[in-house]
């Protein structure tokens, strides 16, 4: 894609916008052209292109730096083309400046989970890898608290992305010329409850990770490999047996809370795991549509929220090997506000005595902690989730 194009795509612009954003400088007509490569714009509008999308303007003509792989495309159908390229511009964007980030800051992940993937020849298969990789992650078998954190740490991008219409997922890798140095889980913007957002990651997750084969669907394996994630079998069984005909609705709800995981997921786990018959799992499913439950369940899950970006951010500026202006080009707005208690190289920070540097990145701490808890209590508002 072109950068041009691309850019202007991860701003949510369309030709006539940007044109706007100008101040008239050019016409839709003339961006189209250079997006198509027919022309190339002069100094002074490449100037006023650049600053509008907030880069240098040899960005505007350099190659990127990786290559993205889009691995799997929830309800794409229900998707126009402009907002497909949408989606993929503004992923594209930020895997790049991500890794560059992560270059500087000397982070790498081999990400032999990813290579190594799981060939699965039936359902049974995501569990296993499902098993697999908490053990490789040494997450143990109990509830995974936040996952976009244990996701983050492992350099799994959390993105949200607004669109249109209904969107659930992507899963994406970016790779440079020797191996993939970023993977990505995006899902949507729009307000859901944090159990089907922990959901929805963990099936993206299972698209990085497995290789469906023999005619298993790749979203079954990935819905598998999700329950089985987010709710390990044995687990399960211990809580509530490897058999019930009957089960209270009060020991759902004490799962839900327990795993962050939907009413509908547990009673779909529960059936896959054979600890409920079909006919259980369907009785119970009606009894949720009668209660209107489908759509918005009781107690709902809070969000999780994505804190890697800002906190790379912090840590880049207080080593001095990003300038402030980048960082503020990636929406480091939290990290920016740290700026002037930092030096302005890491030289000069590392000259500090080490009680000084001690309290300037325990200051930055608590200020990041104090924003992140002010941010998700704007998010539960925003979202009529109160605590």
């Amino acid at each position: 894609m072109n950068r041009i194009k691309q850019m202007r795509l991860a701003k949510g612009l369309s030709l006539e916008a940007l044109a706007h954003e100008m101040g008239g400088l050019v016409t839709k007509q003339a961006l189209s052209k250079y997006e198509k490569g027919l022309s190339k714009p002069s100094p002074i509008v490449a100037s006023r292109l650049a600053a509008v999308f907030g880069v240098k303007a040899l960005h505007l003509w350099s190659s990127p730096a990786v290559s993205v792989d889009f691995v799997a495309f929830r309800r794409l159908s229900k998707l126009g083309e402009k907002e497909k390229a949408k989606i993929k511009a503004v992923v594209g964007k930020s895997l790049e400046e991500r890794c560059r980030l992560q270059e500087r800051l000397g982070l790498s992940d081999s990400f032999g989970w990813i290579s190594d993937k799981q060939l699965v020849r039936r359902l049974a298969d995501a569990e296993t890898a499902a098993k697999a990789i908490r053990e490789r992650w040494e997450l143990g078998t109990d509830a995974i608290s936040d996952l976009t954190s244990i996701l983050e740490n492992r350099l799994v991008h959390v993105l949200s992305i607004e669109t249109r219409k209904e969107f659930d997922g992507i899963s994406a890798l970016a790779k440079n010329e020797k191996d993939a140095v970023v993977a990505v889980a995006v899902t949507t913007r729009k307000a859901i409850a944090g159990d089907r957002q922990r959901m929805n990651l963990a099936h993206e997750l299972g698209h990085l990770v497995l290789a469906p084969n023999g005619g298993i669907d790749d979203e079954d394996a990935a819905f598998r490999f999700a329950g089985a994630f987010l709710l390990p079998a044995d687990t399960l069984c211990k809580e509530i047996g490897i058999r019930r005909a009957n089960l209270q609705l009060a020991e759902l709800m004490a799962l839900k809370r327990r795993f962050g995981i939907s009413l509908q997921a547990i009673l779909r786990r529960l059936c896959d795991l054979g600890i409920i018959s079909k006919t259980t799992y369907k009785g119970w499913m009606i009894e949720i549509g009668k209660k209107g439950w489908r759509k918005q369940e009781p107690e709902p899950i809070p969000v999780e929220n994505s804190t890697w970006l800002e906190r790379m951010l912090m840590r880049a500026l207080a080593e001095g090997v990003m300038t402030l202006e980048e960082a503020k080009s990636m929406g480091g707005a939290t990290a920016c506000g740290f700026a002037d208690s930092v030096p302005k190289n890491r030289a000069a920070f590392l000259r500090l005595p080490m009680e000084q540097r001690r309290k300037i990145l325990e200051a930055q701490a608590e200020q990041a902690r104090k924003y992140y808890l002010a941010k998700a209590a704007e998010d539960d508002l925003e979202t009529g989730e109160v605590n």
